[in-house]
């Protein structure tokens, strides 16, 4: 890993070692402005404040030029929200620019984020723009920006798909032009672990950027956004960008809980960590699904219902003996108050006997022979068992003295 990150300045929001990267957080802009995810400005607040805490060190808050409402709400995340470094996406365009500027105004630590198209497809079809003109327009922008505000990032749209040469080249003009952080987003979700890592290495060799932040920016249209952006950490990027949840741009972005967790648990692998105090990435993943309307999966990564609950009595058994048996990360460290054993038609005696101890029952001789029997043809009708059924099922195996009591349960009408 190249020594030059370690002499990056502090006001950059560039890491002061190797071992450390940066989180940068588009929740509330590439997450927000998919379809159906809209936040009005006191969500976008609401939300900020929970990515403040969380220790996120850049929060990409909005699209300034993108209308009226983002702008203001751009301002007021820039004006009510201390600590992270606040960010506004532009395109490369004064006006653009100029309305970024605005927004931020409020703001102690500010970042315009300008990108431009630099692939082939989009240089033809969308910009209309030769390879000449697209580079100018880079330091053009570029540098406009800077003169507004110290902290640039510049992103190379469709990274993934443009010839290296001409990325390494633009990319060294935009950091030649005033821009701090040099973001190569794979905009499509293009990429494989293997390609983008090498382009990353690639790139830190043919861009002479002291005291720069390389930064990727995956998107998941293949599954593979996290895969890719460990892939980029790994050959040298040191500010990742994505979104709680992992919300974003059709199948969305790198979902920053499970990236952050990814380097944190598997710390022998990438050798860094990031300011994320983990403990509140379930708090940021409800506040977010409730802001957007978008409930979680249960199956979901580090912040789903199931992502520590178990059902399977093999499982099971092995949690109550000794939780890393099953678990890789402890519950309590993503913010949940613990492991779910779940009872359900796969659950073994041992969870069963371990929660009527909880809800009161301390079954002896047969009967949790018994219990377990009339459990087990229960959740074969209906499914998981809470409480109540639990309950019901277990006072009246208590109570039983006929020593057949499951005929009860075979032949019980389904509510």
């Amino acid at each position: 890993m190249s020594e030059v990150f370690q002499s990056a300045p502090k006001s950059g929001a560039a890491a002061k070692d190797t071992g450390r990267i940066l989180v940068f957080d588009t929740t509330l802009r590439d997450g927000e402005q998919a379809p159906g995810f809209s936040m009005n400005p006191h969500e976008k607040v609401e939300v900020a404040q929970v990515l403040a805490d969380l220790g996120v060190d850049v929060i990409e808050a909005g699209f300034a030029a993108a209308s009226p409402g983002d702008e203001d709400s751009l301002r007021r995340v820039a004006g009510e929200i201390d600590g992270p470094i606040i960010c506004s996406l532009a395109r490369a365009s004064e006006g653009d620019i100029g309305a970024a500027a605005r927004a931020l105004a409020p703001g102690a630590r500010r970042r315009i984020h300008i990108f431009l198209a630099t692939s082939p497809i989009h240089r033809t079809a969308k910009l209309k723009m030769s390879q000449a003109e697209v580079k100018a327009t880079a330091i053009r922008a570029v540098a406009h920006a800077r003169a507004l505000v110290e902290d640039v990032e510049f992103s190379a749209e469709d990274a993934i798909r443009t010839e290296p040469d001409f990325l390494a080249e633009v990319l060294q003009a935009a950091f030649d032009a005033g821009a701090s952080t040099l973001n190569v987003p794979d905009t499509v979700g293009y990429s494989t672990p293997g390609e983008i890592g090498r382009l990353f290495a690639d790139l830190r060799q043919a861009v002479d950027r002291p005291a720069a932040v390389f930064s990727c920016h995956c998107h998941d249209d293949l599954g593979m956004a996290v895969a890719n952006s460990l892939a980029a950490v790994q050959a040298g990027a040191r500010q990742i960008e994505g979104a709680i949840n992992g919300i974003g741009e059709r199948a969305g972005n790198c979902a920053l809980e499970e990236i952050v967790m990814a380097l944190r648990t598997r710390g022998d692998v990438y050798g860094v960590t990031t300011a994320i105090d983990t403990t509140k990435l379930l708090r940021a993943s409800r506040l977010v699904a409730r802001a957007t309307g978008q409930a979680v999966p249960r199956n979901k990564a580090i912040v789903g219902l199931n992502a520590f609950a178990h059902e399977a009595g093999i499982h099971q058994h092995g949690v109550m003996a000794d939780p890393s048996t099953y678990e890789i990360m402890r519950p309590r460290d993503v913010g949940f108050e613990g492991s779910h054993l779940v009872l359900g038609k796969h659950s073994g005696r041992h969870a069963l006997a371990e929660r009527a101890e909880v809800l009161g029952f301390a079954l002896r001789g047969n009967q949790l022979a018994v219990a377990f029997a009339a459990f087990k043809i229960r959740a074969d009708r209906i499914g998981l068992i809470d409480d109540g059924e639990l309950i019901t099922i277990l006072s009246q195996v208590a109570s039983r003295i006929d020593p057949n009591p499951v005929r009860e349960f075979v032949h019980a009408p389904i509510p």
